[in-house]
């Protein structure tokens, strides 16, 4: 069962979230304020945290900033769906985006998807984060330089079809260490998701 931090201004709706998820994911701690957050996530390290965007010192994005996305996965989980609001907080480093109108299940669903690393939104906020990301140069060969050597070692073996636990055996590194690495790839080269990360390779020969 996937341990979950929420965060939220509103004590009320985090009752709620927290009852709507019983039995789908263990919620390991709730914060309602920037620092509290921060402070929680730190000392939790939960698997998923579900961020509300708007809040007071900074909201949602202030929080990703100062926990870092490398070493947290974040849902936003907001009433917003304004572009604005959610390529913000997709550039702080959260991994998809979701308004409160979802139901229990698809919200369970998305706390899965993004723990396991994918990026997760509804179509009409997808559409948004592709606009942002659409005028930006598409990664080429150059890219790579941007990657360390291991970086280079996991994306060329996620090419060629392997699973994290087969990258992590023939590197010798742990299936965490891997999804980390994957996670920092996927920034450098603006993906937001590592089967698009594949496909890039293959068409640059990586595989």
């Amino acid at each position: 069962m996937r341990r979950v931090v929420l965060v939220d201004d509103h004590a009320l709706f985090r009752a709620g979230v927290r009852s709507e998820l019983e039995g789908r994911v263990e919620i390991v701690g709730e914060a309602g304020t920037v620092e509290e957050a921060v402070a929680l996530i730190t000392a939790m390290k939960p698997d998923v945290v579900l961020l509300d965007v708007h809040m007071a010192e900074g909201g949602g994005v202030e929080v990703a900033r100062r926990v870092g996305g490398d070493s947290v996965r974040f849902l936003a989980l907001s009433v917003s769906d304004a572009p604005e609001d959610v390529i913000a907080i997709i550039r702080a480093g959260a991994r998809g985006y979701v308004t409160k109108t979802i139901d229990a299940e698809r919200l369970a669903d998305a706390i899965e998807r993004v723990a396991e690393g994918d990026a997760v939104f509804s179509p009409k906020l997808a559409g948004f984060v592709l606009d942002a990301f659409r005028g930006d140069p598409t990664p080429g060969a150059s890219e790579l330089d941007q990657l360390t050597p291991r970086e280079q070692e996991v994306l060329r073996l996620i090419a060629r079809g392997y699973l994290y636990k087969e990258v992590a055996h023939q590197l010798g590194i742990s299936a965490k260490t891997v999804e980390a690495h994957v996670t920092a790839v996927l920034r450098k080269l603006q993906f937001t998701n590592r089967h698009e990360l594949s496909r890039w390779a293959m068409e640059q020969g990586l595989d």
